[in-house]
């Protein structure tokens, strides 16, 4: 159990179709796909909150509806980092979409979302996302946001959209943009070459699945030479073997790990340019206010449009009076807004530069593990394979030796 501070939720032990229950860090939360709908999970989960009704909860879901409970988050918390969902199709070099594998991959980055969630200080106590842990029928409760949710979404991509510069950006803001820039740049590059790496693998093995054959063949022609010959074989298959596992390990490890952090790129460029839109409002608000200043300042200036307003019958005075009025509530419309922006760009700076630094950590953590799992993966290989080779040059020294002995004796 996790203290009442605590995230809601935490990581879970997960079972799927037909498999063993997968046994992950704290055994709390988890989901597992239905046999017959590769889109019907069942979330569990336990927390010691004091605003959640129960201590446990179990309700499933649909892979739509995460990305329901991820389009509620960033609209209520659009300065932070959200963490990434799967995306619902196989990526060109990774598995095939509907096998275990797929499957597999699919869950564990699904419950990577949640944790993610249940990690996070403000996201953790979102009510959208208690919804979406507890409520059996959130499909009521999407109804009621979802026309109001798409139409906010239109308004604010096209607002966003038309944000082209900042005159008063603060530096480390500036600096986030460059940075995710090349990043993008790094990792987008990285992505591409596994791709093509994990392509190459597959053609690898697929050809030493031909070679092999070639030897055992020869073989049956050459009694002098079947021996070495069908140990080279058999050190094929079991090269083919260690390649195929190689390439799994690229697959469905490091290259999910780099390719979440693509689609992280976008998460990131699209909360600056929030943070960006906030604070162009705040910018386009204290120039209004300078210019009704100025307004107030010329009123004396501009008795000639006065003068004409008395011909009409009405006293210079008045006019001048009321014209002073309306620019007063004007200004002090525009003060009562400003400083209600200047919170509120405070505010987004505050949760951004906080988000940025727990997604740089997260971000660092999850490449260091994806590097580590890597470099195991390829030692793994290649000692396999060194293994089956030196086995195979030991056997054939041995019969050379025992070959000389044989002529040597005769």
């Amino acid at each position: 159990m996790m203290d009442d501070g605590a995230a809601a939720v935490a990581a879970a032990g997960v079972k799927m179709p037909r498999l063993a229950p997968h046994s992950l860090s704290k055994g709390v939360l988890g989901f597992a796909d239905d046999e017959e709908d590769d889109d019907d999970l069942e979330v569990f989960s336990k927390t010691t909150r004091s605003e959640f009704d129960s201590s446990e909860h179990e309700v499933r879901r649909r892979y739509q509806d995460f990305f329901w409970l991820k389009d509620q988050l960033e609209q209520a918390h659009s300065t932070l980092i959200l963490p990434t969902l799967p995306e619902k199709f196989a990526v060109r070099g990774m598995v095939e979409r509907f096998n275990e594998d797929f499957i597999e991959m699919r869950r564990k980055a699904l419950h990577k979302f949640l944790n993610r969630i249940a990690d996070h200080p403000t996201l953790s106590f979102n009510e959208d996302f208690k919804l979406f842990l507890t409520v059996q029928d959130l499909a009521s409760q999407k109804k009621i946001s979802s026309a109001f949710i798409s139409k906010m979404e239109e308004t604010f991509r096209a607002v966003a959209s038309s944000v082209k510069s900042i005159k008063n950006r603060p530096d480390e803001f500036t600096a986030m943009y460059e940075y995710a820039d090349v990043f993008h740049q790094k990792i987008g590059r990285l992505d591409r070459i596994n791709q093509r790496i994990v392509k190459e693998l597959k053609e690898y093995s697929a050809a030493m699945k031909e070679y092999s054959p070639v030897y055992t063949l020869w073989s049956g022609y050459e009694k002098e030479l079947a021996e070495p010959l069908t140990g080279i074989a058999s050190s094929i298959d079991s090269c083919c073997k260690a390649a195929e596992g190689f390439t799994v390990g690229i697959s469905e490890n490091f290259l999910p790990a780099v390719h979440e952090y693509i689609l992280c790129d976008e998460t990131l460029k699209s909360v600056l340019k929030r943070r960006d839109l906030i604070q162009a409002d705040y910018d386009s608000q204290i120039d209004a206010l300078t210019i009704k200043k100025a307004e107030k300042d010329m009123l004396d200036d501009s008795d000639l449009s006065f003068k004409f307003g008395a011909l009409l019958g009405k006293s210079m005075e008045e006019m001048k009076q009321q014209k002073q009025q309306k620019i007063d509530h004007e200004i002090e419309e525009l003060q009562t807004g400003i400083a209600r922006l200047e919170d509120e760009v405070e505010y987004a700076n505050k949760n951004l530069k906080a988000d940025w630094k727990r997604w740089s950590l997260n971000m660092r953590s999850d490449m260091k593990s994806a590097l580590s799992n890597m470099a195991e993966n390829n030692i793994h290989y290649f000692e396999e394979c060194l293994a089956t080779w030196e086995s195979f040059l030991s056997m054939q020294q041995t019969e050379i030796k025992m070959d000389e002995n044989n002529k040597n004796s005769g």
